[in-house]
């Protein structure tokens, strides 16, 4: 492996590292935020697409990227954002979405439906608010187990 593949390798498991500042389960790899890197002339770009235009995280994905980067004494560094493609739940694994179900979050579905209890695994659900705790989330109740919890919405 050339010296330049084995320091994209190691950014990447930098970056794995960066948890996502609203979901701290995850991280902005596993939220398919960082989408590219790249070694320039001695320069690191990072690539970030935000998970939408308005995401009021995007400043401190930056900041907490650019902290990673110094720790790690990368200091020749850009961090781009583009917006196209558009963020998409589609970016997540399955390994994600099981980590995000783990931790109370139902994660994203086709369409919106068929929206799980991340409690008792029940399909019985309905939305309360549109809008959650974060953004990119709506608040739903469980009928069976009445509990309440966030859905990560589909993008």
């Amino acid at each position: 492996m050339a010296k330049t593949e084995q320091q994209i390798e190691h950014l990447w498991e930098l970056m794995n590292q960066v948890p996502d500042p609203e979901i701290p389960i995850i991280s902005l790899v596993e939220l398919g935020v960082l989408r590219e890197i790249h070694i320039k002339e001695e320069k690191v770009i990072v690539i970030i697409t935000p998970t939408y235009t308005g995401c009021p995280a995007k400043q401190l994905f930056e900041k907490l990227i650019k902290e990673k980067l110094i720790e790690h004494s990368y200091t020749n560094f850009e961090i781009i954002t583009k917006i196209h493609p558009t963020w998409t739940t589609d970016w997540l694994s399955e390994k994600t979405k099981e980590k995000l179900l783990k931790d109370g979050i139902s994660p994203p579905t086709v369409g919106d439906k068929e929206i799980i209890c991340p409690q008792c695994k029940s399909l019985n659900t309905k939305v309360i608010s549109q809008f959650g705790s974060v953004a990119c989330q709506s608040l739903y109740v469980c009928n069976d187990c009445k509990e309440p919890f966030n859905y990560f919405k589909c993008l």
